[in-house]
């Protein structure tokens, strides 16, 4: 078991860590997704989900700086992204100037109610507490229509750490949290979805990074 972010301060750790590096994390990660073609890969699959079922808007939920949300644009998709770091929505709105991108928490996701017809949660749930997961994923059952293709990027393993120090050396407090296919099914199970893939993979995006496709079901059994 790993160590547990304190619930009473997590959210706002993580986004004054985030507000920090915002300038530095987005130059480092500009260009990761060209070194990636495993993760090009599942978000091409992603978006052909997305087109298959007739489109419509995407949330990429934890956006960072937008690149994830700006590759999935130019896969055809109508992508939006959501980041709890203003400063994070800044660097977004500055390098795609062209796309959507809004201030949001995960934990209380202002979004209507099945209103999109995709979610992507790529690497953004690992500052998350166990404690707060399910939540989470029952605000994506929540957005998303059914049937929707729900796409999640995270690190796995069992273990978890406070990072202290981060993009540029700029310091952080955050939990950074591994997890097991399996327990990341077994709440996905929880909140009404099915899972239809998953894998793990070495990559510049993790050094074991685990990728997982589900869809909402129309009901949580």
């Amino acid at each position: 078991m790993g160590i547990e972010a304190n619930d009473d301060t997590w959210l706002d750790d993580t986004r004054r860590s985030y507000d920090t590096v915002a300038a530095s994390y987005a130059d480092q990660v500009r260009d990761l997704l060209d070194r990636t073609p495993e993760e090009r890969a599942v978000l091409a699959l992603f978006a052909d989900l997305v087109r298959s079922r007739g489109g419509g808007p995407v949330a990429d939920v934890g956006c960072g700086p937008g690149r994830i949300t700006a590759h999935l644009h130019r896969l055809g998709v109508d992508a939006f992204g959501i980041d709890l770091s203003p400063g994070m929505v800044e660097a977004a709105r500055r390098d795609h100037p062209g796309l959507r991108f809004e201030l949001g928490s995960m934990t209380d996701l202002d979004v209507s109610d099945g209103s999109v017809a995709g979610l992507v949660a790529w690497y953004s749930l690992i500052h998350i507490p166990d404690t707060q997961i399910g939540t989470v994923f029952e605000h994506f059952h929540r957005v998303l229509r059914p049937g929707g293709p729900l796409l999640i990027g995270f690190h796995v393993g069992d273990t978890s750490k406070l990072k202290t120090e981060g993009y540029g050396g700029h310091p952080m407090k955050v939990h950074v949290h591994r997890r097991r296919h399996s327990q990341m099914a077994d709440w996905l199970d929880e909140a009404g979805f099915t899972v239809d893939e998953h894998r793990t993979l070495t990559s510049a995006e993790s050094t074991l990074g685990g990728i997982l496709l589900a869809r909402r079901r129309p009901d949580r059994r």
